[in-house]
């Protein structure tokens, strides 16, 4: 499916949901099941004989309760909370790109938890070494915290190809 034929779907609280299909998404807004259109491209459509915008973000009317699900501690989450940036320079980096920075070295009794790890890019980590921020010099972007939730959209897509009026959106506040 090309990126112009896909919707993203919000749910009630403006979070990301899916991703579907043009089709799915209008089917969607004719049934009254989404907003109209949260969000739409440069271009028309002509559906039933009226020319309407082509829906590119689109937002579920009802509210329903995420499933509680555990989430697991992992490289990738840490990255999906942590936005794939690095927490000291602020930059955006693919996954590979990334490394694990513990806030208080493990040297000096510093864990592995969602408390204690960021995202830092190999530049940032390297430079503040076996040292506290504060030591190094260097300013955390945010305190790290167990995440209440992570996106649950699975598109594979490189964060550089999102559309442009996703973005917003895609780069939730967690």
């Amino acid at each position: 499916m090309s990126a112009a034929a896909m919707v993203l779907v919000l749910d009630a609280e403006w979070r990301p949901l899916r991703v579907d299909s043009f089709r799915r998404a209008w089917k969607k807004i004719v049934l009254g099941k989404v907003e109209t259109i949260v969000h739409s491209k440069d271009q028309s459509i002509t559906v039933s004989g009226r020319v309407t915008p082509m829906p590119s973000v689109v937002r579920v009317l009802k509210h329903f309760k995420r499933e509680k699900i555990k989430i697991k501690f992992s490289r990738l989450n840490v990255y999906a909370r942590d936005h794939f940036r690095c927490c000291y320079c602020g930059e955006s980096f693919m996954s590979e790109d990334l490394t694990f920075d513990h806030v208080q070295p493990q040297s000096r009794g510093g864990k592995t938890t969602w408390e204690n790890i960021v995202s830092a890019c190999v530049f940032c980590n390297h430079a503040k070494s076996n040292r506290t921020p504060e030591e190094a010099g260097m300013k955390l972007l945010f305190r790290p915290k167990k995440p209440s939730f992570l996106p649950t959209v699975n598109v594979k897509m490189d964060i550089r190809h999102v559309p442009e009026e996703w973005q917003d959106y895609w780069i939730c506040a967690l």
